[in-house]
C-alpha cells in the first residue's frame, strides 16, 4: 500500500499551487468571493430588500446590509424549512446543519446549499489533505482508515426535500461513494443517537481496523480511547494502531489535553487544529508546527471582523484583513454561500500571523468573565490550567469557572468546578499556580487582584467525574460537538450543576 504515498504526493503538490495562490493574493480573493455572492443572491427575496443588483463595492454593501445574529434571520430560515426557495440563496436549500449551541437551549438550523457542501465543507476537507501531505510527503495517511468521531443526530425529515441532521451527519450522508472506503466506523455507527452506547459500538467496530488518524473533539476522543484500551487490555492506542499518525481535534482549546493524549497514544504523532462549523469550514493548520490555522479565503466565505468591544453597539463597525492586528480580539463576521448575510458567529479569533494570515480561536461572545474589569477569556484560562497542571502534576478533563459576586462577608472572586483525571498533590498549589498564570497572561486580572481588593484568590471546587457528563445529558447535550461551556459572566451553569450534585459529587 506505500506505493500510495508518491502518487498522493504528487496530486497534493498540484493541489498546493491553488492554496497558495489565495494565501498570498487574500484581499484580491475575498473581494472575488464577495462579488460572487452578491451576484449569485442578487434576484433572491433577501437580494432584493437589500438591492445587491446595485451594491458594487464593499463600502456600499456593508451600509445596505445590517450585521445579524441568528434570531435576526430565523423568519428567513423557517420559511426555506417550510419549504419556499430563493429566499437566502440563489439555489435550492434542502439540508439544514442542526446546533444547539453551547449556552442556548434552542436549536439553531443553519441552511447548507450544495455551493456549501462542495465548495466549502469538502473543498476545505481537501485542503487540509493536500497541506498535510505537502508538510508530509512520506505519509502512509490514506493507506489506513481516518477515524470520525461526529456528532449523534441522526438525520430528520421536515418536508419530502428537506432534512436536517448535525454537520457530521449531513456531511456523512452527502459525502461521495468513495468517501465511505477510506472512515470508519459504519454509518449506521456514525450516525447513532445515544453517545453511551455509540462509544461501545464505536470502540468494538474499529479496533481491529488499520486505524491511522482520528478527528474528533477532544473530550470525547479521550472517552473512546480509554475504553478502548480497557476492551484490549493495551497500554497505550499505538499497540492497537501501529499506524495513527494523526490527529485532527476542533471545536475547544487542545492546549489543556495535549499531555493526556501524549500518554494515552505512547508515541509521537502530528496533531492539526482544525476551525469547521455548521456556518462553514474557515481555517485549519497547514503545518503542526504553524502557530495558529491558515484563514481558508476562497471557500465561499467572505470574512469581516468585528473588534470585540464593538459588540452590543447599535452599529457596530467591522474591518477587513487589511486592517487587522496580531493579537487582537476580534468576532468573525460572515457572508456564505450557503445564505448567511454579515452573519455573527459568535466566535472570538485571534491573528497570530498576517503573511500568509493565521488565527486561532480565542473563544466565544458570551463565553467570558468580566464581573469586575477582568475581561478574562477562554485563550487565557486554558494557558493558565495548562502551566498550572504542568508544574503540579495534575491531568484536567474539564472545567467551568464562574464569577462570585461582592458579598456582605467578602470580595469578588472566581469559582471554578474542576474535573481531575489526575488530582494534584496539593489542590492549594494547583490554585495558586493557577492565579500566578492567569496574573501573568491578563493585566486586567492581575490588577484586580492586587493585594485581593476587588479579586479574591479563585475558589475550586473539584467534581467526581463524570459530573459534567451527566449535566450535558440533562441538557439533551450529550456527545458530538456539544461541549461544557468554559466561562460564564453569569452563575446559570455553575448553579445548575451545583444543583444536581450528590453529596460526595464534590471533593
Amino acid at each position: 500500500m506505500k506505493i500510495l504515498s508518491p502518487a498522493i504526493s504528487r496530486l497534493a503538490r498540484l493541489r498546493q499551487e491553488r492554496i497558495e495562490h489565495w494565501m498570498y493574493n487574500p484581499v484580491a480573493v475575498q473581494r472575488e468571493v464577495l462579488q460572487h455572492l452578491v451576484t449569485s443572491a442578487q434576484y433572491t427575496e433577501f437580494g432584493r430588500k437589500y438591492n445587491f443588483s446595485k451594491i458594487f463595492s464593499l463600502r456600499e454593501f456593508k451600509n445596505a446590509v445590517p450585521i445579524h445574529e441568528y434570531d435576526d434571520l430565523k423568519p428567513y430560515i423557517q420559511r426555506i424549512m417550510n419549504g419556499e426557495q430563493n429566499i437566502l440563496w440563489n439555489t435550492p436549500i434542502n439540508w439544514f446543519a442542526k446546533s444547539s449551541g453551547t449556552t442556548s437551549d434552542k436549536s439553531k438550523f443553519i441552511p447548507v446549499s450544495e455551493e456549501s457542501l462542495q465548495d466549502c465543507h469538502y473543498k476545505g476537507a481537501k485542503d487540509v489533505l493536500t497541506m498535510y501531505y505537502n508538510f508530509n510527503p512520506e505519509s502512509d495517511l490514506l493507506t489506513g482508515k481516518g477515524l470520525v468521531i461526529g456528532g449523534s443526530h441522526t438525520i430528520s425529515q421536515v418536508t419530502e426535500d428537506v432534512h436536517y441532521g448535525d454537520l457530521s451527519a449531513v456531511l456523512l450522508q452527502n459525502s461521495p461513494f468513495w468517501g465511505h472506503w477510506i472512515r470508519t466506523p459504519e454509518l449506521s455507527i456514525a450516525l447513532l443517537d445515544e453517545w453511551e452506547d455509540k462509544i461501545e459500538r464505536l470502540a468494538m467496530n474499529t479496533i481491529n481496523e488499520n486505524v491511522t488518524s482520528i478527528s474528533g473533539v477532544p473530550t470525547w476522543t479521550l472517552v473512546l480511547i480509554r475504553r478502548i484500551l480497557e476492551m484490549t487490555g493495551k497500554a497505550s492506542l499505538s499497540e492497537v494502531w501501529p499506524a495513527l499518525e494523526l490527529y485532527i481535534h476542533g471545536g475547544v482549546s487542545f492546549t489543556p489535553y495535549h499531555e493526556q493524549f501524549r500518554k494515552l497514544i505512547g508515541k509521537d504523532i502530528h496533531y492539526l487544529d482544525m476551525y469547521n462549523a455548521s456556518e462553514g469550514f474557515f481555517a485549519a493548520q497547514g503545518n503542526p508546527n504553524d502557530d495558529g490555522m491558515l484563514l481558508f479565503l476562497d471557500h465561499g466565505i467572505f470574512m469581516e471582523f468585528m473588534p470585540a468591544e464593538e459588540y452590543g453597539k447599535p452599529h457596530p463597525e467591522t474591518i477587513g484583513l487589511a486592517d487587522v492586528e496580531l493579537g487582537h480580539n476580534y468576532a468573525l463576521v460572515i457572508n456564505t454561500n450557503g445564505g448567511l448575510w454579515r452573519y455573527l458567529l459568535g466566535d472570538t479569533i485571534q491573528f497570530t500571523s498576517r503573511e500568509p494570515f493565521r488565527i486561532k480561536v480565542s473563544g466565544r461572545l458570551k463565553h467570558f468573565i468580566n464581573a469586575f474589569g477582568e475581561e478574562v477569556i477562554v485563550d487565557n484560562t486554558d494557558k493558565a490550567v495548562a502551566i498550572a497542571s504542568q508544574k503540579t502534576g495534575a491531568i484536567v478533563n474539564d472545567y467551568t469557572a464562574a464569577p462570585v459576586y461582592f458579598g456582605e462577608t467578602g470580595n469578588g472572586a472566581h469559582e471554578w468546578f474542576v474535573e481531575f483525571e489526575k488530582e494534584p498533590a496539593d489542590l492549594g498549589v494547583f490554585v495558586t499556580e493557577l492565579d500566578k498564570a492567569l496574573q501573568s497572561i491578563n493585566s486586567d486580572y492581575e490588577a484586580k487582584r492586587h493585594k485581593n481588593i476587588a479579586l479574591g484568590l479563585p475558589i475550586l471546587r473539584p467534581l467526581e467525574k463524570g459530573v459534567f457528563t451527566a449535566w450535558l445529558k440533562s441538557k439533551g447535550k450529550l456527545g458530538g460537538q456539544h461541549k461544557v461551556p468554559r466561562l460564564s459572566n453569569d452563575r446559570k451553569h455553575i448553579e445548575e450543576i451545583s444543583a444536581m450534585l450528590s453529596p460526595g459529587a464534590t471533593k
